[in-house]
């Protein structure tokens, strides 16, 4: 299930999601903090995110471009690139001056984003390997790391500024580690045209299931901290729990996947996976306490951890060789939608009928999975 073999293979990817999960597990425990220093409430707070995700669709279209110019170190220099980029929020006290860092924020994590997951995509493929629960669980446990020291920071009075850099200091050393020896990742060009350029609709199907895996993720990541100490009246620590929990469960059910994801169904993994997802986004909004809610959050994750790597495995599986590194571009370009729209979404829906509202459209939308896997196992 998991070997020194498997890490070595994949270290390079391994780096890049683990110091992305530190980057968004620091920023989504901080949020309450990052909100004061605002000075602005909950729907103000999904405004200014907002252009976060336009930022981050934009260096996705362009991700190909790049990692073709910069070739076996595009991975490394955007991970690093992320790291740097999110020590800007912490330093904005100013409203209007916020939404400009977290664009630089958004472009670099669209752009590490589509990179290594299309390298792990290559790695799959290339070695005869189940690498994508291993790799998304280093983001769960890089989120869970994060949170977890920003609980620690956020009770020693420590100021948004010096949280956020020492995440990003933190992130950008992770990120030497994405280096290898021959990172180049082939399949990201387009092919001249008239040459089976076209990418069908295993991208699109297989992304909107990422998008909708990435929104109920991100429910439960950027919001519950808020709902534990808002909604449930819990601490600083007992709220920074929240966050952590989800990415914790979802790090080590993503481990047990990597060896279930060989023996079960695919299709049957993606259903059972947003039932029981569903099932805990329930439990979260109407809990009463932040121990029923972390209890939610639990569950939550056990099923989402299985939702978006099974998703990637697939599109990159069904692609065609030549096309593999794009199509699973174009599936994270689709599902991040979902990872960029979903906080500012779920934002609006919080300042109009509060957070146990926003973790029940979460888990309305987790319902939508059971309709596109038979699509997607279709065209596969």
């Amino acid at each position: 299930m998991l070997s020194p073999r498997l890490i070595v293979t994949a270290h390079a990817p391994l780096a890049a999601f683990a110091a992305m999960g530190v980057l968004w597990g620091t920023f989504a425990a901080a949020l309450p903090d990052l909100k004061a220093q605002l000075d602005v409430n909950e729907a103000r707070l999904g405004l200014l995110l907002l252009p976060t995700p336009l930022a981050a669709v934009s260096a996705m279209l362009v991700a190909p471009l790049v990692g073709v110019a910069l070739g076996r170190i595009a991975l490394p220099v955007a991970a690093l690139a992320m790291g740097l980029a999110f020590i800007l929020p912490g330093q904005v006290h100013v409203a209007a001056f916020f939404p400009l860092a977290m664009m630089c924020a958004g472009a670099a994590t669209g752009l590490t984003d589509v990179l290594m997951n299309a390298r792990v995509a290559a790695l799959e493929n290339e070695r005869g390997l189940h690498l994508m629960n291993l790799c998304h669980a280093a983001y769960s446990f890089g989120y869970a790391g994060g949170a977890l020291a920003t609980g620690v920071m956020r009770d020693a009075a420590l100021p948004p500024g010096v949280v956020m850099a020492v995440a990003g200091i933190g992130a950008a050393l992770i990120a030497a580690l994405a280096f290898e020896r021959d990172g180049t990742i082939h399949g990201l060009a387009r092919p001249p045209k008239g040459q089976g350029s076209g990418l069908g609709l295993v991208p699109l199907i297989g992304g909107g299931i990422v998008l909708i895996a990435f929104l109920t993720e991100n429910a439960a990541e950027n919001w519950s901290a808020l709902h534990i100490e808002k909604t449930l009246g819990g601490s600083p620590a007992e709220g920074a729990m929240g966050p952590a929990a989800l990415a914790l469960t979802m790090g080590f059910a993503r481990i047990a996947g990597q060896g279930l994801v060989a023996r079960l169904n695919a299709g049957r993994l993606l259903r059972a996976g947003a039932v029981v997802s569903a099932t805990g986004a329930l439990g979260a909004a109407f809990a009463t306490s932040p121990t029923m809610a972390y209890a939610g959050f639990i569950v939550m994750g056990i099923g989402s951890s299985v939702i978006a790597p099974t998703a990637f495995s697939l599109v990159g599986r069904m692609a065609a060789p030549e096309a593999r590194a794009r199509a699973v571009a174009r599936a994270t370009l689709y599902g991040y939608f979902g990872y960029f729209f979903g906080p500012p979404m779920l934002g609006f829906l919080a300042g109009l009928f509060g957070l146990r509202a926003a973790f029940v459209f979460a888990a309305a939308m987790l319902m939508a999975v059971l309709v596109l896997t038979p699509l997607l196992m279709r065209r596969g």
